[in-house]
């Protein structure tokens, strides 16, 4: 599904082709967000792609049990004001260093990601359009909508090949707190979308018209 919204931005984005652009992708975990992302920054290789789980807060001081029971899907888990800076800017020219973040210590490391300027960025992350000074960088703002009963299998995948969890503490964690924090932050966002993509297939043609608009800002 694609709004009206959408039609209505691209009819005037050629006034401003020689601007940057910030793309704002969300949708619940699992949702496929960061593979239309990832197709997006493939088809466009100058363009920038941060992830917002980049910037959950430092939280080394705590044991690595106490971090196992912090509420990785509420808002107040991630550092946005340092998002907004970081996006704000990338767009005036800038370039900025992006907090590393370790998905088995549950921890942020000591390193950062060099990113330089582009025209083109890319942001992905579940809570994007549920924070107001976000939404109002982003200039075009996409939600991946899918089945809950596909993306708690996605997670489930992806956790334990990519982040040694175990099967009964990704349970846990779901229950507990990703789905509550879903049915309170990411699902009421999805209003705010320019652009409603079904996650549950291979969208093509929502594809194919994100990525030939995009291609003005190359």
């Amino acid at each position: 599904m694609i709004k009206v919204v959408f039609c209505l931005f691209f009819s005037i984005c050629n006034l401003f082709a020689n601007q940057t652009i910030i793309v704002g992708i969300a949708g619940g975990t699992g949702s496929g967000k960061t593979t239309l992302a990832e197709k997006i920054h493939t088809n466009f290789p100058e363009s920038i792609l941060i992830n917002q789980d980049s910037y959950y807060k430092d939280i080394s001081h705590l044991t690595l049990n106490e971090r196992k029971n912090v509420n990785f899907d509420h808002p107040n888990s991630l550092e946005f004001a340092l998002l907004s800076k970081h996006l704000i800017d990338l767009k005036q020219g800038h370039t900025v260093n992006i907090p590393i973040y370790d998905f088995c210590s549950h921890s942020r490391t000591d390193k950062t990601h060099k990113i330089n300027p582009s025209n083109i960025i890319i942001v992905e992350g579940i809570l994007l359009l549920s924070i107001n000074e976000l939404r109002d960088l982003f200039d075009l703002k996409i939600f991946v909508d899918t089945d809950s009963d596909v993306r708690i299998l996605r997670r489930i995948e992806r956790d334990i090949k990519e982040r040694g969890r175990i099967l009964n503490e990704i349970k846990n964690q779901y229950l507990t707190t990703v789905k509550p924090m879903h049915d309170i932050f990411v699902e009421p966002s999805k209003k705010f979308a320019d652009i409603i993509v079904n996650g549950n297939e291979q969208n093509t043609m929502a594809i194919s018209l994100i990525l030939a608009k995009l291609s003005i800002y190359k």
